[in-house]
């Protein structure tokens, strides 16, 4: 397996996994190359909503497919916006209009109660029937900003402030945030598990 299809039109994640996946001999090409379009995410969880993805571009490739499935959880908000982070405004993918609700959903919350954390679950599938797909889950934690900080990234990152950190994810060198992001987690676990003798 040397060729893997990522289930996601995002260049912004196509990005983060190229440089993620750099030195693992795995050549990552976008749905797009495929006219593969983005499935309907109807799961009830990101591991459902993975699942459908990958198998979904698998088929229509060909090819051994990767998908992720990730979002912001607010503890003060009851996980949300959750599975919904992407379309949380109502439009998917407008990160100004996501970040700007987001302000207006926590205004006036105590800083104590401003706890919030990303989460990636990834999922490989070998082919569209694939009945063992490898799944790897990671999960970053810190807490929601009161204004937006920072340029890099994309999504949430200008309004999160990771555990142990001082600066916002969006104000990360790109390098560091790949690494210790909830993404680069779920990355690395998934590498392990592929790396692992196979039972």
């Amino acid at each position: 397996m040397s060729r893997i299809v990522l289930a996601s039109s995002n260049p912004g994640k196509l990005a983060e996994f190229n440089a993620l996946l750099a030195d693992s001999g795995l050549s990552v090409e976008p749905q797009s190359a495929y006219d593969v379009s983005d499935v309907e995410e109807t799961g009830l969880t990101f591991v459902e909503n993975a699942l459908l993805k990958a198998r979904h571009a698998a088929r229509l490739s060909g090819l051994p497919a990767l998908a992720d499935d990730s979002g912001l959880c607010v503890e003060h908000l009851r996980g949300a916006p959750g599975l919904y982070s992407a379309r949380y405004s109502g439009k998917h993918g407008d990160n100004a209009a996501n970040n700007a609700k987001l302000l207006h959903e926590m205004k006036d919350v105590p800083a104590e109660k401003r706890g919030a954390f990303f989460i990636c679950v990834l999922v490989l599938v070998q082919h569209a029937d694939d009945p063992a797909p490898l799944i790897a889950e990671g999960r970053w934690h810190g807490r929601v900003l009161t204004e937006t900080r920072g340029t890099h990234g994309f999504g949430y990152d200008p309004l999160f402030l990771p555990d142990d950190e001082t600066v916002s994810a969006a104000e990360l060198p790109p390098g560091l945030k790949n690494r210790i992001s909830h993404r680069g987690r779920a990355l690395t676990e998934l590498r392990q598990r592929l790396a692992a003798p196979h039972v």
